[in-house]
């Protein structure tokens, strides 16, 4: 039997003899001719061959390109969407009243016990600050230092005048010149022409200031001759804000030296913060003690405060205060918007062009209402306000005084507020229309109304910076032991938290609770390094310049001292 080897091994294909001669040997060759046509059928093959598949190449990328023209158009289209249709940034768009519409039945069924106005603030030891500092108590001035007159022009609202006048007290004190009574400049914004004496004390203003700085209603007629009874023919000094001593005592002076009278306009913010001891204490005295509302305003002032308190349901007839800058110039001012759409953007540009002359329209002045509102630099609406307080924990129950001037839209802005607080007070709820009518069209004197019952609440709620609450926190520091008892919230972080849709009434409370623990702390703050800020001033931070004048107390008013207050006015003047 033949083994089967075929089975364990490969193939092997043997060759035959033509294969091997083909291997050895060429075959013979074919003729020239011959030769060259099979050459030029080759060539003509692989030419057909390569340019076929050129051709097939070529048609698929030019089927590919439409494609890819087509993806890169629509890839374009996207990013462009993207860059032009995107997300606002958080913050940046006013939701407030939609965020209010959804927690609304949360706040009106919260029932959490509510904050009591009488253990909200925490007050530090005041006695360990440093003594006061400043030796010009008892300084009296010689007849034969009068150098000259020093005429101002102050210029602005309430408390910008407010600190034109404390200023002129100091500056006239270190040129040993005599003031004459600050003129005050008519501006259409706040289009009032009151004159000094029709908003201060005058009396009481030149008698707390005689012996340190000379005060005259009026130039001597002399002069007034020699300047054809016109103020402005007065030779004018132009100073730049925040001006320091050193300049007054190197350029103002001889001129003062040599003509006997200078007259320096505009003033506000003509001297810089920080001065010698003996100069500070001039501005100090100024605020604090010289200046005192004229009887017309402080009458009605005291009154307004017994009714506010008559009004309050606690047994200590404690209130809180809101200042409210809703108004609608100073809506425009602030360049934001709000819910009103097209026609509130419209609006809000007439009242720029007509209240400011093309200011917003240089080419430098960027209008951008969303960075604005990130930034915490637009007006707080009542909603807004009112959403923060009741977070804070303040119920329906409180007595919340409005200071403000006319607020833009107010029968729509205030409503809510309102549902909010049904006891919510204002000058024009207080009083009656005969008591107002003398103050009616005079924005300061409105405006002093306010200081004076705000000055005197247990808390006090600012919204928006400016002069008024920055006068007014130092003048609460002044009387309330070194605290300013104001709730001052961080307006960078509430609007996020206003535009959240997705936040809950209780993490909003929470937020809320946060942030008035925040304003407990930078109450009692007294700043350590004055010189680095400009708004470090006397007017916000008494302490320690003004400590000479200050009886050390914790004033608070309650319901036995009302009628005291109102019958006897010494115990007010002390205050105010």
């Amino acid at each position: 039997m033949e083994p089967r080897t075929h089975l364990l091994h490969p193939t092997v294909v043997t060759p035959t003899t033509t294969d091997i001669c083909s291997s050895v040997s060429s075959p013979q060759s074919p003729p020239r001719k011959q030769l060259r046509h099979v050459r030029r059928r080759s060539k003509v093959s692989q030419s057909t061959i390569f340019s076929g598949t050129f051709l097939r190449r070529c048609f698929r990328y030019w089927l590919m390109l439409p494609l890819l023209y087509i993806s890169g158009l629509f890839m374009c289209a996207c990013s462009l969407s993207r860059i032009l249709c995107r997300s606002p940034i958080p913050g940046s768009v006013y939701r407030s009243h939609e965020l209010f519409q959804k927690l609304w039945p949360d706040i009106e069924s919260d029932n959490s016990t509510p904050i009591e106005l009488s253990s909200i603030w925490k007050y530090k030891d005041l006695n360990e600050q440093k003594p006061c500092p400043i030796t010009t108590i008892g300084r009296k001035i010689e007849p034969t230092e009068h150098r000259g007159y020093l005429v101002v022009d102050a210029n602005g609202g309430l408390n910008q005048q407010r600190s034109s006048i404390c200023n002129a007290v100091a500056i006239a004190g270190l040129l040993n010149a005599t003031l004459v009574i600050p003129r005050f400049e008519y501006h259409n914004v706040w289009k009032d022409p009151s004159k000094f004496d029709d908003i201060y004390d005058l009396d009481h203003f030149v008698n707390t200031l005689a012996g340190l700085v000379k005060v005259v209603q009026e130039l001597p007629t002399i002069l007034l001759e020699q300047y054809d009874y016109n103020i402005s023919n007065v030779p004018t000094i132009q100073v730049d804000a925040w001006t320091p001593v050193s300049y007054y005592l190197r350029e103002v002076y001889p001129v003062l030296q040599n003509e006997g009278i200078i007259r320096i306009a505009p003033f506000a913010n003509r001297l810089a913060t920080h001065i010698p001891s003996q100069f500070q204490f001039l501005r100090c005295l100024a605020n604090y003690k010289a200046l005192r509302f004229a009887t017309s305003i402080s009458t009605l002032a005291k009154k307004l405060v017994k009714r506010m308190m008559e009004k309050s349901p606690r047994p200590d007839g404690k209130y809180v205060s809101v200042h409210l800058r809703f108004e609608e110039d100073m809506v425009a001012f602030s360049c934001c918007m709000y819910d009103g759409g097209k026609e509130e953007q419209l609006e809000m540009d007439s009242i720029r062009e007509k209240g400011w002359k093309g200011k917003f329209k240089h080419k430098d002045r960027l209008i951008n209402p969303r960075l604005n509102r990130i930034n915490g630099k637009c007006p707080l609406t009542p909603l807004e306000v009112g959403m923060m307080l009741r977070g804070m924990g303040f119920d329906n129950n409180t007595a919340i005084y409005l200071a403000s001037g006319e607020l833009y839209q107010a029968k729509r802005h205030l409503a809510p507020l309102l549902q909010m607080f049904p006891l919510l007070q204002t000058k024009q709820s207080l009083a009656t229309p005969e008591e107002l009518a003398p103050h009616e069209g005079y924005s300061s004197r409105l405006a002093a109304l306010d200081y004076m019952v705000t000055l005197l609440s247990e808390a006090f709620v600012t919204t928006q910076g400016g002069n008024f609450p920055h006068f007014l926190m130092g003048h609460r520091r002044f009387l309330y032991g070194g605290h300013a008892k104001t709730i001052k919230p961080d307006k960078i972080k509430l609007v996020l938290l206003l535009e959240d849709m997705g936040i809950s009434w209780k993490i909003f409370k929470d937020q809320m609770k946060q942030m008035l623990v925040e304003s407990n702390r930078e109450g009692t703050i007294t700043p350590r390094v004055k010189k680095s800020r400009r708004k470090n001033s006397i007017y916000k931070y008494p302490f320690p310049e003004c400590r000479c004048l200050q009886n050390h107390q914790n004033i608070t008013l309650n319901l036995t001292y009302i009628h005291d207050m109102v019958d006897h006015d010494h115990w007010l003047e002390s205050i105010i």
